[in-house]
């Protein structure tokens, strides 16, 4: 069949990309292997969301309930309704997805596809039988697949990734987390608010080493206080899987080596390009993502790419966001696409974690002169209100004019929090437009106000 865009997966850059493309009046078909959204609704943001959530509760119940003044004596789980929930959670959405494709008349074709040359799709459905479909415009959105570590594949059982993770049919006594980053500080939180013994191994000095380096430092006093042990500044040497476990040795920067026994390892040390298949090629980086230019066209006139496929940031925010610039572009006469320049990140642990723009340390290389607001959740009455002291807002404002040039939040709700300070920075707001602007009392987001007039000198509740 004819269409005017193909779009290759059906993640948070190909549905988007799909569903944009039919509100411009074209005709869409997006190709998706496993299921519509991607792994981000199947595997990814959404399930692990759910489990947090779990984990979350269930830590409260168990270790906080008397604080509240609630007796919620020998609390228990049931592990497989816990991952059960996470699945039908994943599976709600999915078909929230299609429904919105049905709405939207795109053709949702399940199957593999491949590409053998510019506009033209061949989709191998899961009978085996194989259609081709072309369009003068296809979409690449791909995205990626868990990178394993050399010499220490994933089996599934005893070396899982983060897929494996979130379906474990019993919960491991021990757990060993390889690499710090959003994944990895995500599912160190969630075994070990069930129980679960767990060690996380980073090879740089600090957890999340993207973020600012305060906000790394409190996560991990955090998660010590919780019981995870961390071994940052940390580099795995040697590995071992057997049907009983792993035995992991690590070295610390002085070259001395320590040997870590689990049931269970997760590795979580990034991403690698899922390429579609066929014989066309396009060019890619020196990573090994497809390259495009400003147009998210890649080398191949017609072929376009989006999403976590192009490379860094791996967001699911950032993929649609692309999505939606790339089929713009294609479509709609004179628009200028853009490219992504700030975005926030968030890491969904407790406490969670959220940052947009520079950090400190980024705007000291920058030679960027700034000052610092900072407020406490401590000093914040509704935190305090609901039993959530631990964290801290911080802003970093250019001098001399006090504009937002980051944002860095650990705490309670920080995800949500981040928004307000994004769109300051997208509007190039002051510490003055902020702290001029009424929040709400009580809420937590008095506490951006609160920072923002900390950096003026005069903060009212610190």
């Amino acid at each position: 069949m004819n269409y005017d865009l193909i779009v290759i997966g059906g993640g948070p850059a190909g549905y988007v990309a799909a569903i944009r493309a039919a509100q411009l009046g074209k005709k869409v078909a997006c190709v998706e292997k496993e299921r519509a959204g991607g792994t981000c609704l199947n595997w990814g943001c959404i399930p692990t969301k759910s489990l947090l959530r779990n984990a979350e509760l269930y830590h409260i119940l168990a270790h906080r309930a008397a604080e509240f003044g609630i007796k919620a004596d020998n609390v228990s789980f049931d592990w497989s309704k816990i991952v059960g929930r996470s699945r039908d959670v994943s599976d709600k959405n999915a078909g929230g997805i299609e429904f919105l494709f049905k709405r939207s008349k795109v053709d949702y074709i399940r199957g593999e596809a491949s590409l053998e040359k510019a506009g033209s799709v061949s989709v191998k459905a899961a009978d085996g039988t194989t259609q081709t479909h072309t369009a003068p415009k296809i979409l690449v959105a791909t995205g990626c697949l868990p990178r394993p570590m050399p010499g220490f594949a994933f089996n599934g059982k005893s070396v899982i990734s983060s897929k494996e993770a979130m379906v474990l049919p019993e919960q491991p006594k021990s757990l060993i987390v390889i690499g710090a980053g959003a994944i990895g500080v995500e599912f160190a939180y969630f075994y070990n608010a069930f129980g679960t013994k767990v060690t996380v191994v980073e090879m740089l000095p600090n957890l999340l080493p993207v973020e600012d380096t305060e906000v790394s430092v409190a996560l991990e006093k955090s998660f010590q206080k919780q019981g995870v042990k961390v071994f940052t500044s940390h580099k795995t040497v040697k590995t071992e899987s057997s049907d009983k476990g792993v035995r992991i040795t690590v070295e610390d920067a002085k070259g001395k080596t320590q040997e870590l026994e689990a049931d269970v390892c997760l590795v979580a040390i990034g991403v690698q390009p899922l390429l579609p298949g066929g014989g066309l090629k396009v060019a890619l980086t020196d990573r090994g993502y497809i390259q495009t230019n400003d147009r998210y066209e890649t080398s191949v006139p017609g072929v376009y790419a989006a999403g976590d496929i192009i490379g860094p940031p791996w967001l699911a925010h950032v993929a649609s966001f692309e999505a939606i610039q790339a089929v713009n572009g294609m479509f709609e006469p004179g628009f200028k696409p853009k490219k992504v320049g700030t975005f926030p990140g968030c890491t969904y642990c407790q406490p969670q974690v959220a940052s947009v723009g520079l950090t400190e340390r980024a705007a000291k290389e920058k030679g960027i002169p700034f000052k610092v607001g900072k407020f406490p959740y401590a000093a914040s009455g509704k935190a305090r209100a609901i039993g959530e002291i631990e964290g801290f807002v911080k802003l970093i404002l250019g001098e001399p004019h006090g504009e937002v040039l980051g944002a860095h939040i650990i705490g309670s709700e920080a995800t949500e929090l981040i928004a307000e300070l994004g769109l300051a920075i997208t509007m190039e707001a002051t510490i003055d437009e902020i702290e001029g602007t009424i929040h709400a009392h009580p809420t937590l987001s008095e506490m951006v106000h609160e920072a923002a007039s900390q950096a003026h000198g005069h903060a009212i509740h610190i």
